[in-house]
């Protein structure tokens, strides 16, 4: 599985291009853990066999792995968006309208969670969604515009 995320990560991501990684980049295992579970590989190793620069952003699997990254969640603007990054879509942020997360593997792609008057459009970013290969953020908001459409749909059919 690590050969065809390094392929497909190379086939799409330039030297120059920049990568939000959302958490859990590898799991690494410690000598004596349980056997099967992660890789002895350090995140290190695999970033110099990966294109691009990549901005990590801590994961429930992070702590032993070599990221050491401190950051736990990020605000960008991109595309006319102000977009939250965080791994745990339980750590979502209620004041942007959209939150990248991973950590669910393929449970879902799109969410939407609702607390009190408000609400937030979940992004589920993990490879496990998106053909194990980065993805873009057109590529992103264009499948989220799908679903979006295809919800607006369902509520007219349901009045």
């Amino acid at each position: 599985m690590d050969k065809t995320i390094i392929r497909n990560w190379n086939e799409r991501v330039k030297p120059d291009d920049l990568v939000f990684e959302l958490g859990d980049f590898n799991f690494k295992n410690s000598a004596g853990g349980k056997k099967g579970e992660g890789t002895m590989t350090k995140a290190i190793d695999y970033e110099k066999r990966l294109n691009g620069k990549i901005i990590h952003i801590r994961g429930n699997h992070s702590c032993n792995n070599g990221c050491k990254t401190p950051i736990e969640r990020m605000v960008i603007k991109f595309g006319g968006y102000r977009i939250n990054l965080v791994h745990n879509p339980e750590h979502a942020d209620l004041n942007y309208s959209i939150n990248f997360c991973g950590h669910v593997h393929n449970a879902w792609k799109f969410k939407r969670v609702y607390k009190g008057l408000g609400h937030t459009d979940l992004i589920n970013v993990g490879v496990d969604c998106w053909g194990f290969r980065p993805v873009s953020f057109e590529e992103i908001m264009k499948e989220y515009s799908r679903w979006i459409k295809r919800r607006a749909k369902n509520a007219q059919n349901i009045l």
